[in-house]
């Protein structure tokens, strides 16, 4: 498997295991935030959006004006990368984070479906931000895939104590 095949495989089934437990959540539960956790589902939605952005996108291709026009990005870098759950909620549909998070993570895998090989190790765009982790572009998406799943960890813990435990289908 050649490692653009590799990555882009990594990378959707990360968003497949995010959206395969948050679809199951009734939205009117995404405000919740346990004393146990201090977070939501809105917050981690919210979250991943800006996450998938600077770590698939921005530092890939840098800004994209057709995401930057459908997605508040300066608003969500307030509430969900400089702010704590409990100052976001209220703030922003869940339905509509939902419907973000998808149109961002579909615009990242069309990303890295149209990388060569060679683009992998190239590096990154600059940023004003540094990137916590990555000096090249592989680097960088292999983040993604790690931090995404880190945080789906999470929503799963979160789905378990707001609504239920998720049923993976294991027979019992």
């Amino acid at each position: 498997m050649k490692d653009i095949e590799l990555i882009l495989e990594q990378t959707s089934d990360s968003y497949t295991w995010t959206n395969e437990l948050l679809k199951t959540i009734p939205f009117d539960k995404w405000d919740v935030c346990p004393d146990v956790i201090k977070s939501t589902l809105n917050w981690q939605a919210g979250h991943l959006i800006m996450s998938h952005y600077f770590h698939s996108i921005m530092v890939i291709k840098g800004h994209q004006m057709d995401i930057i026009k459908r997605i508040p990005m300066k608003e969500y870098d307030e509430y969900f990368t400089n702010g704590g759950p409990e100052l976001t909620i209220g703030k922003v549909d869940s339905k509509t984070l939902f419907e973000q998070l998808d149109f961002i993570q579909q615009s990242s895998l069309a990303l890295i479906q149209n990388l060569k090989s060679e683009d992998l190790y190239q590096p990154l765009e600059p940023s004003p931000v540094p990137h916590p982790i990555a000096k090249n572009k592989l680097e960088a998406l292999d983040w993604n895939v790690k931090h995404t799943m880190y945080h789906c960890g999470q929503i799963g813990i979160l789905k378990r104590i707001v609504a239920e435990r998720h049923d993976f289908g294991l027979k019992k």
